[in-house]
Formats: C-alpha cells, structure tokens, sequence
C-alpha cells in the first residue's frame, strides 16, 4: 500500500510516495524548488531537449535507471495521479538544471561520489563511516561494537552463499527466514511489524541479546556450510535451518535463565539507543 508524506526541500514541500518500498518524488516539485519556475512542468520538458541523455533516462530508463511513473499522490484536492522519479532518478535530475539552487546538492553528490572511490581504494573508511553514522544517530559505543560484529559475520554468510550458488536476492531472504524462523520462531518480516518498524532495518532497532543471537545464527550457519558445501538450494535451505538453530536453543536457555523473552518489541524510532540503556541501568 502506497503513503505519502511531505518533505521539506530548501524551504519548499516535497511530495512523495512509497512504491514498491521505495521513495518516489514529484518531480515538479523539485523542478519547482530548485527553480522558481512558474510551469515545471514546462521547464523539465525544456530541460530534457537540452539534455538528451536525461531525456533518454526518462523515456527509457537505462541499465541502473528507472524511468519515471505516474503514481498516485495525495494532494489537497485528493488522491491525484503525478509524474514521480525515485531518488536516483532525482539526483540525476537535479545534475541537469543550471541553478544556483541546484548547486550545493551538486556539490554534495560529488562529495559523495569522492568518499565511495576513497572507500574502494581503503576499505577501513567505510567503516569508520558506518561507526560515525551509528553513533551521530544516537548509538552507544557498546552496542555500535555488537553491530558491526554482526555485519561482518552477516557478510562471510553472504560470501559463503554465493560460493554455494546463491545469486537471486529472493533466495537470500527466503535463506535468512530460515535462519531467523529457528532462531526467534519469527521471520524478519514478522519481526519488523513486532517492532512496528515499516522501511527501517531491523537490525538497527534490535537489543545486545537480539544482535547476539542473530550473530550466533549466521556464523553457526556459515561454519557448517563451509563444512557441508551445499551444492543446491534445498541443501544450503536445510543448512540454515539448523543454523538458526542453534542459536534458537540458545535462546530458549537464555531465557529460562533470566526469566523473559529474548524477542523485543522495543525499537529506536523515538529514543535513541544510548538513553534506553542509561534508564535501564
């Protein structure tokens, strides 16, 4: 089901949508924004005569590209269907117009772009990154440790599951169910509703025990694929199953142990991580 909301942008409003569990904008509301034009719809078709590869984008789309669609958007007069680019579409768009407005986004998609080649050329600032991000969003240095453990286990899993043929994405997910169903009798997506969490990572908004039982999960997993070296997906399916597993008994004595379930409904949309922790001491 598609949900709009409004977005400030440099004082303006944004519309956007939610489709196929992405963003989509309105693009005359950027053009708009960054314009002051009087018809965006007139200025972006201008736009496109001048920039043939834009145009070609719109049209078309191309091997990274979605093309533009008209979805419907809430407006003050009602639902009413508009012309809507997702955010790399967007950002691409903004490239094109030759305003002043449009500049300082310009500079920050070369920012950007700078950091991603430094990242591939010294892999350890990206995650220095990450750390940053973790913790200007609030996270304590504890639990921020906990969370790029888990990412790093999370990718020798992924790494292990395309040695073993894994390729479609669908595949994965349904791997990672697996996984979570033995560990926490809940899928992901069940998880995430528990949580009430809607485009969020779950993983993100999950406590120290959540985080250490999930990680326990995917390296268990990950050692006895290396073992086993499933050559099919029913094979790696089974594999991952009894990963969970034993993260799933694990669970279950934890929690005899300490008098509660492990699975939380607790989440980090309002408050932060580190000030749940500190009132729970």
């Amino acid at each position: 089901m598609e949900s709009t909301k409004i977005v400030l942008f440099k004082g303006r409003r944004i519309r956007k949508t939610i489709h196929n569990n992405e963003w989509w904008f309105v693009i005359n509301d950027v053009v708009e924004s960054l314009t002051d034009s009087n018809d965006p719809a007139q200025y972006f078709k201008r736009l496109k005569q001048r920039d043939r590869e834009l145009a070609k984008l719109t049209d078309k789309g191309g091997v990274q590209f979605v093309p533009p669609l008209t979805l419907e958007v809430e407006t003050a007069g009602g639902w009413q269907k508009m012309y809507c680019w997702n955010t790399e579409g967007i950002f691409r768009l903004i490239q094109s117009i030759p305003s002043p407005k449009a500049e300082p986004f310009k500079r920050w998609l070369a920012k950007v772009g700078y950091e991603r080649v430094q990242e591939i050329e010294n892999p350890e600032l990206a995650t220095k990154r990450t750390r940053m991000l973790y913790k200007l969003k609030g996270y304590s240095e504890d639990w921020i440790e906990k969370r790029m453990r888990g990412i790093a286990i999370r990718e020798e899993l992924t790494d292990e599951w395309q040695k073993r043929g894994i390729k479609q994405q669908k595949e994965y997910e349904i791997l990672t169910a697996e996984i979570s169903k033995a560990a926490f009798n809940i899928t992901p997506s069940e998880y995430k509703k528990f949580k009430s969490l809607k485009r969020e990572n779950l993983r993100d908004h999950m406590d120290d025990f959540e985080l250490i039982f999930t990680m326990l999960g995917e390296r268990v997993t990950t050692e006895i694929s290396r073992k086993e070296m499933p050559d099919t997906f029913q094979k790696n399916k089974k594999v991952a199953k009894r990963g969970g597993s034993v993260a799933g008994t694990a669970r279950k004595e934890t929690e005899k142990e300490i008098g509660r379930s492990i699975i939380s409904k607790e989440n980090y949309l309002q408050k932060p991580e580190s000030q749940k922790r500190l009132k729970a001491k």
